[in-house]
């Protein structure tokens, strides 16, 4: 079973993340900032991340991004953000996310994306 770490700030966001997803067979886990995101990846080591860019607290998504790329089978990575222009996402891509999704987004629009990034599941 694929594990999938939301980590994002606004509770009714991650509600919905989390709905989207229980009909698919993941194991889901959640953090609401990037510090407890850090630290639930390193529990869990998830196969995927679905990560805010703007979040409160010391370490922003993009930081959270780039720590979880530079260890050893770093998990997949899509950013979640309310920013869409290009220079976010180069923001994004240079800080290592796989994938880019741009808020608001539609459950099926999410997963879509995450089929995409598991193929042979879809």
């Amino acid at each position: 079973m694929k594990k999938i770490l939301i980590v994002e700030d606004h509770a009714d966001i991650r509600r919905l993340i989390r709905m989207t997803l229980e009909f698919e067979d993941y194991a889901i886990f959640e953090a609401t900032d990037g510090e407890r995101g850090l630290f639930m990846a390193q529990e869990v080591t998830p196969d995927l991340v679905l990560l805010d860019v703007m979040m409160p607290g010391a370490i922003d998504g993009l930081e959270v991004c780039r720590r979880l790329k530079a260890q050893p089978n770093p998990p997949r990575i899509l950013l979640l953000t309310a920013r869409g222009r290009s220079e976010d996402l180069a923001a994004g891509v240079q800080a290592g996310s796989d994938v880019y999704l741009v808020k608001p987004f539609s459950p099926l629009q999410l997963i879509d994306t995450i089929g995409q990034q598991w193929p042979e599941q879809a």
